[in-house]
């Protein structure tokens, strides 16, 4: 195989240089949509509001409405760091003799034993209280300049104009087209005669999925506020729409989950501080992941050799064995991992305004489509947080009315002992996103002082040419 690839082809990207802020994400166009509000003169977290609602809508199968994240902020007038946790927790009113365990393993991302008809795994059954909202409406209160209703409107315009059918909306499309065909709401929102779309040949032509109903909640919600999600209409028919195709979530679910502000972790590293998500997320288990890296890698210069990748695999080995046998939302397992401390499906985008302020965000609706469960009245695509959940009885992280699901998101921002700063982040799935991915981004380049993303000799000449004219908030894919 060796002769049919090219062996002198090199991929480089330029770096996206701005005075004005920058949105970096997977959808362009959502980035742009965060970019505009930056140059509209909001917040880095106005930029993060919009950024989400319009991911939502152009990445329906990663995040929206139905999900749940986390972010880490560092404002940077009050040279402080702070969480917003908007993780989903289980339904109280989910019954856990529901989930009978039967032979064989679970058929997605955990190693969890199954239970019978993958009813933690996909459906009205699989479905968390979602976060997201409740998420942006915390953050908004914090800190953002512009109206609710303003950051609401592209997304909105977005979802007017219907999904995009590309190669990859197909191949995601395709990928979960199975499931999403058992639901009579979620095959109409993404399938053509129960198939997977397709893009036409023409170069000129279009095809795109319309999202009307996701358009009317859109804009429902911009008019109503973050609340309504949780105790108004939007929450009625959301529950009622669950419950009538046998899940659990209820009104009352809705009405008492809040988004909750936290401390960060500061994870001393190589002379500098990680700031990660504390508790049931991925930080304790990135805290214990670094500790061991600092512990066998020496800074070093040229990128990471085969040495330093074995020892990435088994710092991350070591700290899932603690992570899945013993975290979850019980007291003194809800942070192992950072107990060394002093006192996939998933979507990541990073921004930084022109104040300095910066925001690493991870949201998801945990698999791919989450649920495949589209609620009919008002086309929202639900999570399956309840797969994060060990069906086995009598364990830290096992499955129990109002639990806090143990998630594996863990957005970071970094400071290297001489001040500079980065927000880092990558999609989930079962392996830490930033464990492996964080050293070699700080070990090799940003504590050593290299400059991440050094654009060629010609980008370089452009940027000069072009440095007036680059005074606007910019955005970028991640």
């Amino acid at each position: 195989m060796a002769d049919q690839f090219s062996n002198t082809q090199q991929i480089r990207k330029p770096a996206v240089v701005s005075k004005g802020g920058i949105v970096a994400s997977q959808s362009r166009k959502a980035a742009e949509v965060g970019a505009g509000v930056l140059a509209a003169g909001g917040d880095c977290v106005d930029a993060v509001i919009a950024t989400t609602f319009a991911l939502g809508v152009l990445e329906p199968w990663m995040s929206g409405l139905g999900g749940g994240g986390a972010m880490v902020l560092y404002r940077a007038r009050e040279r402080r760091y702070e969480v917003i946790d908007y993780g989903m927790r289980a339904p109280n009113s989910l019954r856990v003799e529901h989930y009978p365990l039967t032979e064989g393993a679970a058929s997605d991302i955990f190693p969890w034993p199954r239970v019978k008809d993958d009813r933690n795994l996909q459906g009205p059954g699989s479905i968390a209280v979602p976060g997201v909202v409740a998420g942006m409406e915390e953050a908004h209160r914090r800190h953002a300049r512009l109206p609710w209703k303003e950051l609401l409107a592209p997304s909105i315009t977005l979802a007017g104009e219907g999904l995009l059918v590309d190669w990859w909306t197909t191949l995601m499309v395709a990928s979960s087209a199975a499931d999403l065909r058992r639901y009579p709401a979620s095959a109409a929102a993404y399938l053509q005669d129960g198939l997977p779309p397709n893009a036409q040949w023409g170069i000129r032509s279009a095809v795109r999925l319309p999202q009307d109903r996701l358009k009317a909640t859109l804009s429902y919600l911009a008019a109503e506020g973050p609340r309504d999600f949780y105790e108004g209409d939007l929450a009625r028919s959301m529950s009622a729409d669950i419950q009538a195709a046998g899940g659990a979530l209820t009104i009352e679910d809705l009405a008492t989950f809040r988004a909750h502000g936290r401390e960060p972790l500061k994870i001393p590293y190589r002379g500098g501080n990680v700031y990660a998500t504390p508790e049931l997320t991925c930080g304790p288990t990135l805290a214990h992941t670094l500790r061991l890296l600092q512990q066998k890698l020496q800074p070093g210069r040229g990128g990471p050799d085969a040495a330093a990748y074995s020892e990435y695999a088994l710092a991350l080995q070591s700290a899932y064995r603690e992570r899945l046998q013993d975290m979850g939302d019980a007291d003194g397992r809800r942070a192992l991992g950072a107990e060394h401390l002093a006192p996939a499906c998933t979507t990541h985008f990073s921004v930084v305004d022109k104040d300095g302020n910066m925001a690493a965000v991870t949201q998801t609706l945990l698999s791919t489509f989450g649920s495949k469960f589209v609620t009919p009245q008002s086309g929202i695509t639900m999570n399956n947080g309840i797969m994060w959940f060990d069906p086995t009885p009598g364990v830290p992280n096992s499955l129990a009315p109002g639990k806090r699901c143990l998630t594996n998101y863990n957005p970071v921002v970094a400071q290297a002992a001489d001040g500079r700063r980065l927000a880092l982040g990558a999609s989930g799935g079962l392996a830490d996103p930033a464990g492996g991915d964080a050293d070699a981004v700080l070990r090799d380049g940003f504590w050593l002082g290299s400059r991440c993303g050094d654009p060629p000799a010609a980008h370089r000449r452009q940027r000069r040419r072009d440095r007036d004219r680059r005074r606007a908030p910019a955005a970028g894919n991640a």
